[in-house]
């Protein structure tokens, strides 16, 4: 694709506008035929490298994983594992694809021996790696030399690493189950190796449990052993110390004492609540003590329990003389009696007072001394007691050493119970639910696949080289080329003559009624070039190209012919190093000419050939002189175009090309205008500008571009250029006429330009 185009788009992206899509569609039609080639070469080379492969077949199991194993006992901390755990099934796939579990299938099935895997019953093929080694044999080396056993274990290694390379482990998602695949030449070989996959892999693990539980099943006798030992031995220790310290425990050592010392302290706290009780009424009766009146006045001595029959007593014997007092007199009989009465009782009261008086302080005496002799009691209890404690921590120490160790041994020996009973249970933590059968078709190549995705990768890399071509291609070969690119008008395009090889274009081929999109082409850039020039008379007009070989002589030579079907026309070869119009017009190569007017040799008019055909006057170069450049800069060459211009209507100037050398910049000085012939894809655009801008430097006018060598046929095919040059059918009448309206139509612009 080209720069301009992608620019293009681009733009039209940025701006909203839509994309040329047309252009793309143009490159692609361009090449149309190269990316079918292309992907008919791909394909069907795809087509027979697929159906040389040799078929694989893959076969496919269902195993299913139990984390929960069905054993009556949990075993997993024998084994230590935890099934519950998220890694457990990652772990058991993982173990499907170890070398142990390959080893042991290949030996199985004799794998190692199986043409298919056997590294030496392979064709290895090209090995680059050998061939530079022998290349290399005649340099010294001292390799290494591989034993027999060396060799064998290389060569089973190889097989293990063939083997695991085939086998695809895959888990279905949200279950226990998992898929084992297995790729071979064989379809049986195939199934015979998952189907023996899934049975070493559960064999494999009753073998490792077994194994497991024989070492667990050694390693608890072993520990039993040692723990009965620590069990006799701490128990016999507990044993020695009880008769030792003579401790007798039916509820615990000191629980005895701790019930005495209970009671004692009960016992203590009562007999201190006596005393008090005792102390405050012993206080009062001292204080009182010498005093019978007021002693019967404390409320502890009155209220006592000894002295109230007496109080009661004495109160009756006073209310008795308080009757009596209002009915006999103080000497009557029964008055003396009843005050004897009354002594009586009050002597009774005061020897009762007397003797609580003395009670009271015996009782005293004696809370007193049970006091003491309880809290004595108490405190040899208590010293017995702490002496019981200490004995009793050191005996439960003892005894929980003792039941520690009976605890272990305990669970030791039950452990070892559920050992034995899971060791002679043989559960599976796997089984097939699936078995693979041999597949009926290979699962590799897939042949359709791959060459439906050969045709279309073909085709999109077809159409990826050809926009790249595109891209890389910086010639010019359109007007959209032209306009962009090289920011240039298009005067017109000359359509591609096919001419045999080694021969030359004819020079009249402007005259050959067979080639009328030539000539029409022609008159089109003809036509063009007067439109273009009708306000100022560009009668000087100069061709040039940017390198040789581009075709500016033959549209120099046919544009002088189209020119002369309308006016007087000069055509001059200023091109003084590579001349080509005298060879065209097949003269002589002495033929006198512009170098020859230039140095003054010869005149104009003994230079001057008249071509009978065309009617156009031919200057040749002349003889090649050693420095066109100063003849071509010098006043004569000035002199000599001002002189001709009188006599001819336009002079068509063929110089050479503007990369090769500075004549034509020089040759523009004296020109009116100038005409750019590009040939079409072939001359780089890079070239051309540079080109351009060496005569733009100088202030030349550029009228505009002719592109020459346009393949129409070709590019009618992806729709450029469509519509020109048809062959409507011109003959020599048409042409006359067509003609005559044309010079009409320039008449009548230059007149109406004038006014």
């Amino acid at each position: 694709m080209n720069p301009s185009a992608l620019e293009s788009g681009k733009q039209s992206v940025s701006h909203g506008e839509p994309v040329d899509l047309e252009y793309y569609f143009r490159v692609l039609k361009r090449s149309i035929w190269s990316i079918l080639g292309l992907a008919f070469i791909i394909t069907l080379l795809a087509t027979v490298i697929v159906f040389s492969i040799t078929p694989k077949y893959t076969a496919t199991a269902t195993l299913l994983i139990q984390e929960e194993k069905a054993n009556i006992v949990s075993i997993e901390e024998v084994y230590g594992l935890d099934s519950g755990r998220k890694e457990y099934l990652s772990t058991q796939f993982e173990i499907l694809k170890s070398i142990q579990i390959a080893q042991r299938v290949i030996e199985k099935l004799n794998l190692i021996s199986h043409p298919e895997f056997d590294p030496d019953q392979q064709d290895e093929g090209f090995n680059f790696a050998d061939k530079i080694k022998a290349f290399l044999s005649f340099l010294p080396r001292d390799e290494y030399r591989y034993s027999a056993e060396e060799l064998q274990f290389i060569r089973k290694s190889k097989v293990v690493e063939e083997f695991i390379s085939r086998l695809a482990i895959t888990p279905i998602n949200k279950t226990q189950l998992a898929t084992i695949s297995f790729v071979s030449e064989s379809p049986k070989l195939a199934a015979d190796v998952v189907n023996t996959l899934a049975e070493v892999y559960i064999e494999s693990h009753l073998e490792s449990k077994m194994e497991m539980t024989e070492k667990a099943s050694s390693w608890l006798n072993e520990r039993l052993g040692a723990l009965k030992d620590k069990l006799d031995a701490s128990e016999k220790a507990l044993q020695n110390y009880q008769n030792q310290e003579q401790l007798i425990d039916i509820d615990g050592v000191k629980s005895l004492e701790a019930k005495e010392l209970q009671e004692l302290n009960l016992r203590l706290s009562l007999a201190r609540q006596q005393l008090k009780q005792n102390e405050h009424i012993y206080q009062l009766v001292q204080q009182q003590q010498e005093d019978i009146s007021s002693l019967i006045t404390l409320p502890e001595v009155l209220n006592h329990p000894s002295l109230q029959n007496v109080n009661e007593a004495l109160q009756i014997v006073r209310t008795k003389i308080s009757e009596l007092q209002g009915v006999y007199g103080p000497k009557h009989p029964i008055m003396i009696a009843a005050q004897s009465e009354l002594k009586s009782v009050t002597n009774n009261l005061n020897d009762q007072v007397q003797i609580l008086a003395s009670s009271i302080t015996n009782e005293y005496k004696s809370a007193k001394a049970r006091e003491s002799s309880l809290a004595r009691e108490v405190e040899a209890k208590g010293q017995r007691f702490r002496e019981l404690s200490i004995l009793d921590s050191k005996q439960k120490e003892l005894k929980r050493e003792v039941e520690s160790n009976q605890y272990l041994y305990n669970a030791f020996f039950t452990r070892l119970k559920e050992t034995k009973e899971v060791g002679e249970f043989e559960s599976a933590n796997a089984r097939l639910v699936d078995q693979a059968l041999p597949p009926l078709k290979p699962s590799n190549p897939k042949k359709k696949l791959i060459v439906g995705f050969a045709l279309v990768a073909s085709l999109a890399l077809g159409a990826g080289l050809a926009f790249l071509f595109e891209l890389l291609n910086d010639g010019v070969r359109s007007i959209q080329d032209i306009e962009s690119k090289l920011q240039q008008r298009m005067l017109g395009i000359v359509p591609l003559q096919k001419v045999p090889k080694g021969k030359r274009l004819p020079t009249r081929i402007f005259f050959d009624s067979k080639e009328h999109a030539f000539s029409e082409s022609i008159r089109t850039l003809r036509t063009s070039l007067l439109l273009l020039n009708i306000e100022h008379d560009a009668k000087v007009i100069s061709v040039t190209s940017s390198i040789p070989q581009e075709g500016k002589t033959t549209v120099s030579s046919n544009l002088a012919f189209a020119l002369a079907q309308l006016e007087r026309v000069l055509l001059i070869d200023a091109d003084m190093r590579r001349p080509a119009v005298a060879k065209s017009f097949e003269l002589p190569a002495f033929q006198a000419g512009l170098s020859n007017i230039i140095s003054g040799t010869h005149s104009v008019a003994e230079c001057l050939v008249k071509d009978e055909q065309s009617g156009i006057d031919i200057i040749t170069a002349g003889t090649l002189p050693p420095n066109p450049q100063e003849l071509l800069a010098s006043k004569q060459f000035e002199e000599f175009l001002a002189s001709v211009k009188d006599n001819y209507d336009r002079i068509v100037i063929d110089t050479a090309p503007t990369q090769a050398v500075s004549d034509a910049i020089l040759i523009s000085k004296q020109c009116d205008s100038m005409v750019y012939v590009v040939k079409a894809d072939s001359t780089r655009e890079q070239v051309i500008k540079s080109g351009l801008s060496r005569l733009m430097e100088v202030g030349a006018r550029i009228d505009g571009i002719v592109l020459n060598q346009v393949d129409l046929k070709q590019a009618a095919k992806y729709g450029e250029y469509t519509g020109y040059y048809d062959q409507y059918g011109y003959n020599a009448s048409h042409a006359s006429s067509d003609q005559m309206s044309e010079a009409q139509s320039v008449k009548n612009a230059k007149e109406s330009a004038s006014a």
